[in-house]
């Protein structure tokens, strides 16, 4: 019985059975990088000629991008967008046991004897024509509302981190399943042969919870639809760059031969893996010149780090990894996504939310602005999120200072802008307290419905078998969120 993995039984008799122990010692240093992570099958994105899946997209699309400004930890909706004033008067007060019903709470504030509900601390004010209510941490968002479409009734069922990243990258809160940069590298393929077609950037930023490369992991999927990682370090890209001594002909003849080997074992094997791996060696050998020029943001003007701020200097910042996304937007890269972690606000929220805003306010309109000034608004869609929000109630003791607040699944603020959704619009509301949906409820398998749509793809028609059945991002269920298209 096969599949399609090789399968191989210490009985065999293979003359390229020790191939993986040639090649570390093949090339004067190349089978390290062949032992490394973009010579496995799943590090590398793309490939020359990957033109994803006949019959994709299903209908035009109105986005050819994504960049996914994932904010790690969960924003607090009340105190950047999700404007409250009754929450406020009753300040102090006890969560209405009608308002919490039988919601199940975290063991860090269930617990609690009281559940005293905590007012915004922070100033709402209307901007733009379309008078969205922003908070005061936001002063360079509140210049760009008119671009921007806020979902306000976002939802998921999860309660902790792990499952709640978990969910809203790949539609599950189980781990394994393909992230949506996967699906959709998987079902468009890729429009840079020398870039990959999904790249990730996290940020720098120490502490919240731990961000792995399970997160744009290709599950299932076969593994050359993993993301590929951006690091702020010299090497972008590890095991990318020759070894010292080795120049860029040198390289070329190696993986020619290389080549020929891997060629040789396809003829006996007819191993689909190979393919792939043949691939990735040629990926990398072409990134090794576009990688370096599409990371190196010395030779952006003056006015661009104006715009993105200060920070946009510092590899690894935020602001820097939203200047690099513009970049790999220009280049034909269809799937960017950033983390940004640090919004686990349990205490201290007056500061520490304080804090966050400020490392990711302005880059985040500035990368809405300078892609608009681009002309290129229009067909990449920008998504600006957390997993899940926090509790209208204080998490330890009511402080003026010190209080937090708790995870919260049943609401959470969003904005999306470009991609053909609706500028200067709100979808769906909250009740008083930002504690339940009232209306529009917008679900995880909602946004990704809608996200797949935008790119042109029918979300129940992305599918992979495994297992014996069909899977999707979606998977079982999902609307496309009609109200906020344009």
């Amino acid at each position: 019985m096969r599949n399609n993995k090789r399968m191989c039984t210490g009985n065999d008799i293979n003359p390229f059975r020790s191939r993986r122990k040639f090649l570390s010692q093949f090339g004067q240093g190349l089978g390290s990088v062949a032992l490394g992570s973009l010579l496995n099958p799943g590090s590398a994105a793309a490939a020359s000629g990957d033109q994803g899946i006949p019959g994709k997209p299903d209908f035009a699309p109105k986005a050819k991008r994504i960049i996914y400004l994932f904010q790690s930890g969960a924003p607090s909706q009340m105190d950047l967008y999700d404007y409250k004033p009754r929450l406020n008067r009753d300040h102090g007060k006890e969560l209405p046991e009608s308002v919490r019903g039988e919601q199940r709470l975290t063991n860090m504030s269930g617990f609690q004897s009281s559940l005293p509900l905590a007012g915004s601390p922070f100033q709402f004010k209307q901007h733009g024509d379309s008078g969205a209510w922003i908070s005061d941490l936001l002063p360079h968002t509140a210049r760009i509302a008119d671009d921007l479409c806020f979902i306000k009734a976002a939802y998921t069922e999860a309660i902790n981190h792990g499952p709640g990243v978990t969910m809203m990258q790949t539609g599950s809160q189980f781990p394994g399943r393909p992230s949506m940069g996967s699906w959709l590298h998987y079902g468009l393929g890729s429009e840079n042969a020398d870039l990959p077609a999904f790249v990730v950037m996290v940020s720098t930023e120490r502490g919240g919870q731990p961000l792995t490369s399970a997160l744009w992991g290709s599950g299932f999927l076969p593994g050359k639809y993993d993301g590929v990682e951006l690091r702020s370090a010299k090497d972008a890209v590890l095991y990318l760059n020759s070894p010292n001594g080795i120049d860029r002909g040198s390289r070329r003849k190696a993986l020619d031969r290389l080549q020929q080997l891997h060629r040789l074992e396809l003829e006996s094997t007819s191993d689909p893996a190979l393919e792939t791996r043949i691939a990735q060696y040629e990926l990398a050998f072409r990134m090794q010149m576009s990688i370096p020029e599409v990371t190196d943001i010395s030779d952006e003007p003056e006015s661009t780090f104006e715009l993105y701020g200060k920070d946009s200097r510092t590899p690894g910042t935020y602001a820097a990894n939203c200047l690099r996304a513009r970049r790999l937007a220009e280049k034909g890269v269809r799937f960017i996504q950033l983390y940004q972690p640090g919004w686990d606000h349990h205490s201290g929220i007056t500061g520490q939310l304080k804090n966050s805003a400020r490392k990711t306010d302005q880059a985040s309109a500035a990368l809405v602005t300078d892609l608009k000034n681009r002309g290129m608004l229009d067909d990449t869609l920008v998504i600006w999120g957390g997993e899940f929000g926090r509790t209208s109630y204080c998490q330890g003791k009511l402080d003026p200072v010190s209080f937090g607040r708790d995870h919260h699944p049943r609401c959470f603020t969003m904005w999306m802008a470009g991609g053909g959704v609706k500028a200067g619009y709100s979808h769906g509301e909250t009740d008083d307290y930002s504690y339940n949906v009232i209306d529009g409820g917008v679900h995880v398998h909602d946004l990704h419905a809608t996200i797949l749509h935008q790119m042109g793809i029918n979300h129940e028609k992305l599918t992979f078998k495994y297992q014996g059945r069909h899977f999707r991002l979606t998977d079982v269920h999902g609307h496309v969120v009609k109200d906020i298209l344009a």
